[in-house]
């Protein structure tokens, strides 16, 4: 067994083992490889500490102190990571690939246990993703649309029929508007974000299609990676569209169950840009008309994504359905996009109402 391997092998072959992140609590906080177990040789005191002596004093003083701290822990980790192994391969990383995971290999190797180590570490490892993107022939196509389409539940559909889905929004926790972060876990950040794209790119066939829905590159306060963000902008897009009445419907259902207090605040982030509209959505608010104000909102995003169209100048096919059903929309997109031929003009009825809200763009 090779005790070394470079990132795709190493990811590849972790699958089947045990992944030991052997950074400080902080480093793995901020973004780890997804699945793996935090294992650290230092506290993030105890790191700042010896990265300290190794700038201000030299390297064998700050190996020295290493030492001195991790000798009374050695025990621990051998039971921690034995526990962890259940006798499996265990797949060690630091930050550069260096001591950190050098040293906590080599002691779970004296104590028996099979150990490989990251070359380059957790920084080849985000490297790598780039990486992933430019190698593979990746099939993509976009479903984009205003909002209160329910173009969430139709990718969820579509990924319970077997297609590859990335899911943006659900790896950000959050749906991309201002209202988005409503009912939502915590958002991770942008680095873990970028890990779980990575994490579920590793998972995907470059031959088959990718559906993603359309997004802005910044998701609430993550942000899409430039790579893949380009590679959307250039994937066939496919205009999803509902019935006006239909989507506003979606939106108080999705929305409307919220308190008026954290609806306001949603509105307040986007106050200035809906001039008159803003105090008009707040009365309607406190007097529990939900469903005007819902249609503020709508008329806002429905401008707002005419014009990010227009700007664009970017081709679409447009997808019309007459009424909310995610799944029969899933099937259809599927029948008629999934191997990437444009469908006949027979193929995709836009309706009236949305044809011209598009073409005033």
């Amino acid at each position: 067994m090779k005790q070394t391997l470079a990132a795709d092998e190493f990811l590849d072959e972790s699958r089947h083992g045990v992944l030991i992140d052997v950074r400080s609590p902080g480093e793995y906080r901020a973004g780890h490889i997804p699945g793996a177990e935090s294992l650290p040789l230092f506290s993030d005191a105890e790191r700042a500490e010896v990265g300290t002596i190794y700038t201000r004093v030299g390297r064998n003083e700050a190996v020295e102190r290493g030492l001195e701290i991790v000798g009374p822990k050695m025990a621990g980790f051998v039971r921690t990571a034995r526990t962890l192994a259940a006798g499996k391969t265990l797949y060690v990383y630091c930050w550069r690939g260096g001591m950190r995971s050098g040293s906590m290999a080599w002691l779970l190797r004296t104590a028996g246990m099979p150990a490989v180590v990251l070359e380059g570490g957790y920084r080849a490892y985000r490297r790598s993703f780039a990486g992933l993107l430019a190698s593979k022939p990746w099939r993509m196509i976009v479903v984009g649309g205003f909002t209160g389409c329910g173009k969430s539940d139709v990718l969820r559909a579509m990924a319970e029929r077997g297609e590859q889905v990335l899911d943006l929004e659900a790896l950000a926790n959050h749906k991309g508007s201002v209202f988005g972060a409503l009912g939502q876990q915590e958002q991770p950040t942008t680095e873990e974000f970028i890990n779980r794209i990575h994490h579920v790119f590793r998972s995907l066939d470059p031959s088959r299609t990718v559906w993603v829905e359309g997004e802005s590159q910044t998701i609430g306060h993550v942000t899409v990676p430039v790579e893949l963000f380009r590679m959307m902008q250039a994937a066939p897009l496919v205009l999803f569209s509902l019935d006006r009445a239909a989507r506003l419907r979606r939106l108080v259902a999705e929305y409307g169950g919220f308190p008026a207090d954290e609806l306001a605040g949603a509105f307040g982030k986007i106050a200035k840009r809906l001039g008159d509209g803003y105090p008009r959505a707040l009365q309607c608010l406190r007097a529990g008309r939900i469903e005007e104000a819902a249609t503020v909102a709508m008329n806002y995003y429905d401008k707002c994504y005419t014009r990010s169209i227009g700007r664009e100048n970017r081709s679409f096919t447009e997808f019309f359905m007459p009424e909310d059903d995610p799944a029969r929309a899933a099937e259809l997109l599927i029948e008629r996009f999934a191997d990437g031929v444009r469908p006949s003009p027979d193929a995709a009825r836009p309706g009236k109402d949305e044809r011209k809200t598009i073409n005033r763009g």
